[in-house]
């Protein structure tokens, strides 16, 4: 049977006043240098516990995405999850949430994968060598739309981000009913 992978976005349409995470900051409050750097599918490397400031207040997620970068911020049994069934393609890092004495951790997708079956994308727009201002991005995507994953290129990856189109963090399928079997709130799952 082929592996099924999904999309794992942001639940925007949470009943509710749920609530917003603010830009990560340093022990002295101070922001990031890079807010993106959760995103990247690559391994990182942390010198001092972050703090996630609560923009909005509302019900606390069990997965959440903070500030402009959306690093993902989830709670000790989706980090468990994660732990269990991901550990060579993550990296859980422990993170202050303000108001919040429970633990949280940063998840960081580790693993980036050249992944993306353009063909079988309904659109795909491709930064192209004529647009000066992006030369380190050419041959990234602009634009995927209808996104699908070549499965050949995920070999036993769980989770992964895509290069060129790092933005939604991919899942297998066991992976995300772990995470729905233990009632996981905050997040929502596409078929990729």
């Amino acid at each position: 049977m082929e592996r099924r992978f999904f999309s794992m976005k942001m639940d925007v349409y949470l009943k509710g006043g749920r609530w917003r995470l603010d830009d990560l900051v340093d022990a002295r409050g101070q922001p990031l240098e890079d807010p993106w750097m959760f995103g990247q599918g690559k391994p990182v490397e942390l010198r001092e516990r972050l703090r996630v400031p609560v923009e909005q207040p509302g019900e606390p997620l069990d997965i959440g995405f903070a500030g402009a970068g959306l690093t993902p911020v989830v709670r000790e049994r989706v980090a468990s999850i994660f732990r269990e069934l991901a550990s060579d393609d993550v990296q859980l890092f422990p993170v202050d949430v303000e108001g919040q004495s429970q633990p949280y951790f940063i998840l960081n997708v580790a693993r980036e994968i050249r992944g993306i079956d353009d063909a079988a994308c309904r659109e795909v727009q491709r930064i192209t060598a004529d647009e000066p201002l992006h030369a380190e991005l050419v041959g990234q995507y602009r634009s995927v739309i209808g996104l699908r994953i070549d499965r050949a290129k995920v070999g036993e990856a769980r989770v992964f981000r895509l290069w060129g189109w790092p933005t939604p963090i991919i899942v297998d399928e066991e992976l995300k009913e772990a995470l729905e079997a233990n009632g996981v709130f905050g997040a929502k799952f596409e078929e990729v």
